[in-house]
């Protein structure tokens, strides 16, 4: 019977020990499997979401390109001699722009869109600030293009900013 049992354990022992070893072996390699899978499917969502996230990019480029303190003086003319309402309709359009690219946070990255943010705040208040030693609209137009021939727009610090961020994308 000890006979029996010995002999047993001889065909037992290898065929378990090998099953083990294909067991981890065959784990393995569905593992690596799923892991290739993954890598592969997000590589695929990347590239489809790259052309949506370029966009985002260029839009918010556009955005800080037109509420560019030089730029949008030279746009919008003033509607009256007042430069109170001058202020306020720059100030509108600005908002007006900012509400119209809102949704684009989703697609760019939080430290973009807080350089857009602070670039937005920037220009309003240097507008606000200028606007109260401005006598008339043109007088602000005037003192806005002399102040900011003699430093750089927000805009443009953020419009660096979201360059920088596109060229990490590409």
């Amino acid at each position: 019977m000890e006979d029996k049992l010995l002999e047993s354990i001889a065909y037992i022992l290898p065929a378990a020990v090998t099953g083990f070893v294909a067991y981890y072996m065959f784990n393995g390699f569905i593992s690596q499997q799923n892991a290739e899978k993954k890598l592969g499917l997000l590589a695929e969502k990347k590239k489809e979401a790259l052309p949506i996230k370029l966009q985002s990019y260029e839009r918010m480029l556009l955005f800080c390109e037109r509420i560019n303190p030089v730029k949008i003086v030279v746009r919008i003319k003033p509607i009256s001699d007042k430069a109170d309402d001058y202020l306020q309709l720059l100030l509108s359009n600005i908002e007006q722009e900012f509400e119209h690219n809102l949704v684009q946070q989703i697609y760019i990255s939080d430290k973009t869109w807080t350089a857009i943010l602070g670039a937005k705040n920037a220009t309003i208040n240097k507008l606000k600030q200028v606007a109260e030693t401005s006598n008339s609209a043109n007088d602000l137009r005037q003192n806005l293009l002399i102040d900011y021939s003699k430093t750089l727009p927000p805009t443009d610090i953020a419009i660096d900013f979201i360059k920088s961020e596109v060229k990490k994308l590409l």
